[in-house]
């Protein structure tokens, strides 16, 4: 008989609600929710919150080709220790995930980790913009996002043709990194006060709104589904409302480092801060925290980018951008987001998990906690203060811009399967 394990004592939040309870899973699957119950292993849950596992809809895992940086089984590692329990790996791997072979491998090798990792494959060849990808190949291995992440589909018509091959796909979408090329090309911060004081090339906010506004009306046309990445600018929030206001076809997601830095940071000349699009100033911040009050953002999401140390120790405008997220995600939107009155918990849950599951189209991440369910799930103590050390995190990678910051809510146990990968917030794979 396969071990049950009881979370003893939490207060269960899902998208049914909330309610204290303890829950039961064995064999995979949520047993039983109710009081005083019992399993062959308790976990204390006393104090905390039990929620569905939480699902990132863009993270960079580096394998194949950059390992040195990340591998699947060290990202995964820190993805559980954030919570997540399932994490959409993008494709701009060293070869990208235009081949079935490589998608393949990536699955695979995402089936040994610490959460589900779920694949997103390339709109085109090489994610060079002149061809599609093989899209229909790589839908019949799993693969429902799509995109050229860390490279714009800047042609108008080529997305035109993704969007309506994708129509043919169910449950597929195009997921856009929004930065016109001819814009942005060039630029290592966002163009404002800022970067005229410190004299660094900047990419302008319209560089984004560009490309959002001509996608939303590329929606309209095909009757496709488009999701934007880690939208930055106010006018991009403004445009996604918009859209969303007539009724098409479109999401968004934003990063916790978009909703809790401003470029004012880069006067460090730290490449810590460097990030594409990059970190704008206070009014876009409000704008994005005011997307994921009123629904316009339907997704935070870590745009996780781990590098090797000794390419982010270069001078600002040669270091390569990103920055770490997956363990910081929950605590920075409960610290910034759920604790000032911004978000409710419940609100922030369904951004960081049922939400992006349903774009993502893990079906068995997000859904209510009930018996029979899939027992994906993510136990934390909101109350629990912490200090960001960057030489304890699981990533391979040290890049985070938040070192030193005091933040409230951890990760005390990840369930993935039925299976505690994390317990008292150390991991078990």
């Amino acid at each position: 008989m396969p071990e049950s394990v009881v979370l003893r004592g939490g207060r269960v939040v899902d998208a049914t609600g909330t309610r204290d309870a303890d829950v039961v899973v064995e064999a995979g699957r949520v047993r039983e929710v109710g009081t005083g119950l019992r399993g062959d292993r308790e976990l204390d849950a006393s104090g905390c919150i039990v929620s569905p596992g939480l699902v990132d809809l863009h993270v960079h895992l580096r394998e194949p080709g950059n390992e040195d940086a990340e591998t699947i089984e060290t990202g995964a590692r820190a993805a559980a220790l954030g919570g997540f329990t399932a994490v959409v790996a993008m494709p701009n791997t060293v070869p990208p995930h235009d081949d079935p072979a490589v998608v393949a491998s990536v699955l695979a090798e995402g089936t040994r980790s610490s959460c589900d990792v779920l694949a997103a494959g390339c709109v085109t060849h090489a994610r060079e913009g002149a061809e599609l990808a093989p899209m229909g190949e790589l839908y019949d291995l799993g693969v429902r996002i799509f995109t050229d992440d860390g490279a714009c589909v800047a042609d108008a018509g080529m997305m035109r043709r993704a969007l309506e091959y994708a129509r043919a796909l169910p449950g597929a979408v195009i997921a856009q990194h929004a930065e016109e090329p001819s814009l942005a090309e060039g630029g290592h911060m966002h163009e404002g006060d800022w970067s005229s004081r410190l004299g660094i090339p900047g990419r302008p906010a319209i560089a984004e709104e560009t490309i959002v506004a001509r996608d939303c009306m590329l929606a309209a046309l095909t009757g496709g589904r488009v999701h934007f990445l880690h939208v930055s600018s106010a006018g991009a929030v403004a445009i996604v409302r918009a859209a969303k206001a007539r009724g098409l076809a479109v999401t968004a997601e934003a990063a916790p480092h978009h909703f809790t830095l401003t470029d004012a940071m880069c006067a460090s000349f730290d490449p810590l801060f460097k990030v594409h699009p990059p970190l704008r100033g206070d009014a876009d911040v409000d704008a994005v925290k005011a997307g994921l009050a009123d629904g316009t953002i339907d997704a935070i999401a870590t745009d996780h980018a781990p590098h090797a140390p000794e390419t982010k120790e270069r001078p600002f405008e040669e270091a390569p951008p990103g920055m770490l997220g997956l363990e910081t995600a929950l605590a920075l939107t409960l610290t910034e987001l759920v604790e000032p009155g911004v978000l409710t918990l419940e609100d922030a849950l369904a951004l960081l998990s049922w939400r992006p599951a349903a774009i993502a189209g893990a079906h068995d991440h997000g859904g209510p906690i009930e018996a029979g369910a899939a027992a994906n799930l993510c136990v934390f103590d909101p109350e629990v203060s912490w200090e960001v050390d960057p030489t304890r995190l699981a990533s391979k990678a040290r890049n985070t811009p938040y070192a030193g910051r005091t933040l409230h809510g951890r990760v005390r146990h990840t369930i993935l399967r039925g299976i505690p990968v994390v317990v008292d917030g150390t991991a078990c794979r």
